[in-house]
């Protein structure tokens, strides 16, 4: 028999797989849509759903045996059955359908009952109606997550201070007439820049003063005030004055805005409690052990072990982003699953005699084991906040453990069904929440897909944890990808060799992590070394997310829509389904996965001869950045000098990667509007920058410290440019013409750098923002007779109405070139400047509508001049 089955004899634990178990899907699935659309139906929609649902449920249940067949012969009974006792003995062909959709219908109506529940907290008290009159009025609230800090936006040539955001729940409101409500009502809490920090509590600070601002931002008010801020603890009851203002998009379970004024200094009137400060000691230990490591390892390591993500700067949050390494940063059940495979051993021997892991070694029963995983699941979810992500975390991960454990991968589909019902009917939220639905697809597809696939790729030949790896990591990318395309409207091409990369680094990274966080209030020297040790993998980590989001070709553009998820889906299966075929001859394989290499890779050859982009020979290329300045002057082979970076990292990093610049000997910021200067973090990344040259007038200040802070991170020198001076690199030479010595300008835009270039026989005239005073006064100076007959004119301010008439003639360029953005709020480009440029016989290009632009020219002979578009 053994023989014949295939099985050595004495086989420790034969395992069979049997067929799928899907019964539960179907209610969960069921409760999971019920929940998204009555969240915020009107009460008696939803209560009538609940109801009808539930008298039909009790009806089948009733009725499901009245058609039992006929007794046996001979046999009699006192009374029939009913109830459960018919249910029981019906025929399973007429029951089972019955059962099964009574509970679905009983699912509906719990889901519904608990829907209409959460949502009326958004709509009952006086906070929804204050919000709809924008009121302002005094409060007390209670944190109901750790602050974070905004992302700051480029509003013009300003950047938008950042604010410290938090979600809290109003339970308690002052009237004007001095009487007070109480209430629970949940909202999202804005502090702005110049709210000073709150008083009444020795408030644990994990941010240090000194610790920058994240790039690109404005700084958040004085140091220790966002310090403050972003240091209270979940839980912390406030007391603030604020304005209130309604939600501009539903289904986010909150009943208004709050945004604290500076009317009454914030005060805290009720401490965290004991958990949170727990957690909170943990947690900045954390930090404290991380403090000493490279920018890198100490951004990463807090967000792979607790989800802290306050260190990681823009810059790195988009690398993660676009190779779709984003999960990692956040808190899933892959940090718990890892701490508990530690605990309980390799999947499958959990439960036998040969089980592995840390607990038999200390000696631990199975019983014991359960009780210390189940401690260490709670003090996870205690460490990392016990709010609904961190629930849900817990669940999935609990699943994983579970397949794990006992090796039936297929049989943990009832388990994950049931763990979504409950979080659906414990939070209702989640049912439209995309982290939820990412997480359940992710862990559906290592149940469902990854098994098949990995047999399949051992079939053919490879190694088997080589080909559970792959199996996991495609099967999680095939289905979140159309999810991940409709957040992002783009689809990354590496996330599967990314994820592959990474996964060797995150457990060892996550279990030093974790032990640095458990030594930290212990012994801090050996937290240190710790985290130290944990710094390799993560470091490691960041450098396959920057090298997979440097690749040219890492990424493309995919409708962000349903619409467009639907077909990314469609085209998905149509892949799975054509690999199949194609897995059968090698050769195919091989020329398959060489032309996605040089769709990655993009080499600059072949990507000229396809696209056309950049045209050869270029000498001057416009990025189309949106509304700001990023030019770029050909320096020779992979190399350029940059002039201006525009308000977004990652566009100008897009068309630099375009242009294949590698390598910038000069970097000139004309002036520090942050449409001019917030991109830099795109510039840098990934390239050697020899010098930063900027304006003397460092207005707005902000930004000027955020160049100088961005500048000394990467140890390149910062340098003002001096009209008259003159350089030369390769084939490029160049005159700063302005700013003179002398007084102050009127503002930054009269403070612009301007160059007048020289490439290979052209002549480039660019004007920075440059307004008609500063013009005027350039036209008159000694370098004002050069400027006749340039061959391409930068249009000052993207093209605004305040342009000098007679320097436009004077210069009279053959091709002028606008960068603005599309449908900008400020009108630009001008008709009237428009007009005035084609007066004179130039020709006009716009890359609002022309996109980026490239000039080429043969030794700049008057009939050669050529712009292409990208």
């Amino acid at each position: 028999m053994h023989a014949a089955s295939g099985r050595r004899l004495g086989a420790a634990h034969p395992r069979q797989e049997g067929p799928a178990d899907l019964r539960l899907v179907p209610p969960a699935l069921a409760a999971w849509g019920t929940a998204a659309v009555t969240l915020d139906a009107p009460p008696p929609w939803t209560v009538g759903v609940a109801a009808g649902a539930l008298i039909v449920a009790v009806l089948l249940l009733l009725t499901s045996g009245a058609r039992a067949g006929p007794r046996r012969a001979g046999r009699r009974t006192k009374c029939p059955p009913t109830g459960f006792r018919r249910m029981a003995r019906a025929p399973a062909w007429l029951t089972w359908p019955r059962a099964s959709v009574a509970a679905v219908l009983l699912c509906v109506a719990a889901a519904a009952m608990s829907a209409g529940l959460h949502g009326a907290d958004t709509r009952r008290g006086p906070v929804p109606e204050l919000a709809r009159r924008y009121a302002t009025v005094t409060v007390e609230v209670r944190l109901d997550s750790d602050p974070w800090l905004s992302r700051s936006r480029v509003r013009g040539g300003h950047a938008a201070p950042a604010a410290v955001l938090a979600h809290a729940e109003v339970r308690r409101v002052e009237r004007a007439d001095g009487t007070a409500v109480t209430t629970r009502a949940p909202v999202l809490m804005i502090v702005d820049a110049d709210v000073p920090a709150p008083v009444g509590a020795d408030i644990p600070a994990p941010v240090s003063p000194d610790a920058p601002a994240p790039s690109g931002t404005a700084d958040f008010g004085s140091r220790s005030a966002r310090s403050a801020w972003l240091g209270l603890l979940p839980s912390t009851r406030l007391r603030v004055s604020a304005r209130l203002a309604p939600v501009l998009t539903g289904g986010d379970g909150l009943a208004a805005v709050l945004r604290v004024t500076e009317e009454d200094v914030p005060e805290v009137v009720g401490e965290p409690n004991g958990p949170q400060r727990l957690a909170g000691r943990l947690r900045a230990g954390l930090r404290a052990a991380t403090d000493g490591l490279p920018d890198d390892p100490r951004a990463l390591l807090p967000g792979l072990v607790v989800g802290d993500t306050s260190r990681v700067t823009p810059e790195l949050d988009e690398a993660f982003k676009e190779t779709d390494l984003t999960h990692t940063l956040a808190v899933s059940g892959s940090n718990l699953t890892i701490l508990l495979v530690l605990l309980v051993g390799p999947p499958g021997l959990a439960a036998h005699v040969e089980r592995r892991g840390l607990a038999p070694r200390l000696g631990l029963s199975l019983r014991a084991t359960a009780l210390l995983a189940g401690a260490l699941t709670l003090g996870f979810v205690v460490v990392c906040r016990p709010d609904p992500s961190v629930l849900r975390a817990a669940a999935c991960g609990a699943v994983a453990l579970l397949a794990l454990a006992t090796g039936r991968r297929r049989s943990l589909i009832p388990a994950l069904a049931t763990a979504v019902l409950l979080l659906v009917l414990y939070d209702p939220w989640l049912a439209r929440s995309y982290g939820f639905l990412l997480s359940v697809l992710a862990t559906g597809a290592l149940l469902v897909l990854a098994p098949g696939w990995s047999a399949a790729l051992c079939r053919r030949g490879v190694p088997w944890r080589a080909a559970e790896a792959l199996a996991a990591a495609a099967a999680a990318q095939a289905v979140c990808a159309p999810v991940v395309a409709v957040l992002s409207a783009r689809v990354s091409l590496v996330a599967v060799p990314c994820n592959l990369l990474a996964e060797i680094a995150i457990a060892p990274a996550t279990v030093l992590g974790f032990a640095a966080l458990a030594t930290a209030p212990l012994a801090m020297p050996v937290a240190k070394a710790l985290a130290w040790c944990a710094s390799w993998p993560a470091d490691w980590i960041a450098r396959v997310a920057r090298t997979g989001a440097a690749l040219p070709g890492g990424g493309m553009d995919w409708p962000g829509s349903w619409t467009g998820a639907l077909l990314l889906a469609a085209a998905t299966v149509a892949v799975v389904l054509v690999g199949r075929r194609l897995a059968r001859h090698p050769w195919w394989c091989g020329l398959c996965a060489l032309l996605l290499l040089l769709l990655v890779v993009r080499p600059a050859p072949l990507t000229r001869v396809i696209t056309g982009w950049p045209p050869p020979g270029w000498r001057y290329a416009m990025c189309d950045v949106g509304q700001g300045d990023a030019t770029v002057l050909a320096a020779g082979e992979g190399s350029a000098v940059v002039v201006d970076a525009g308000p977004d990292p990652r566009l100008v990093d897009r068309c630099l990667r375009d242009l294949g610049i590698t390598r910038i000997p000069l970097l000139v910021l004309t002036h520090f509007h942050a449409d001019h200067v917030a991109g830099l973090p795109g510039v840098l990344r990934g390239r050697s920058v020899a010098a930063i040259e900027t304006t003397g007038y460092e207005e707005p200040a902000e930004q000027a410290e955020f160049v100088r802070r961005e500048a000394a991170r990467r140890q390149i020198p910062v340098t003002r440019a001096v009209a008259g001076e003159q350089r030369r690199t390769g084939p490029l030479a160049w005159q700063v013409l302005w700013p003179p010595p002398g007084p102050e300008p009127d503002g930054p835009n009269d403070a612009s750098v301007t160059l007048l270039v020289r490439s290979a026989g052209l002549r480039l005239l660019l004007l920075g923002d440059l307004e008609p005073t500063a013009q005027q006064a350039l036209l008159r100076s000694p370098a004002g007779a050069g400027l006749a007959g340039v061959d391409v004119l930068k249009v000052a301010h993207h093209g605004s109405a305040y342009q000098d008439p007679e320097l436009i003639r004077v210069v009279s360029p053959r091709v002028a070139l606008v960068s603005c953005g599309a449908d900008n709020p400020y009108g630009h480009p001008a008709p009237g400047t428009l007009a005035a440029l084609r007066a004179v016989g130039a020709m006009v290009l716009r890359t609002d509508r022309d996109g980026s632009l490239a000039v080429t020219g043969p030794d700049g002979a008057r009939g050669g001049l050529r712009v292409a578009r990208g």
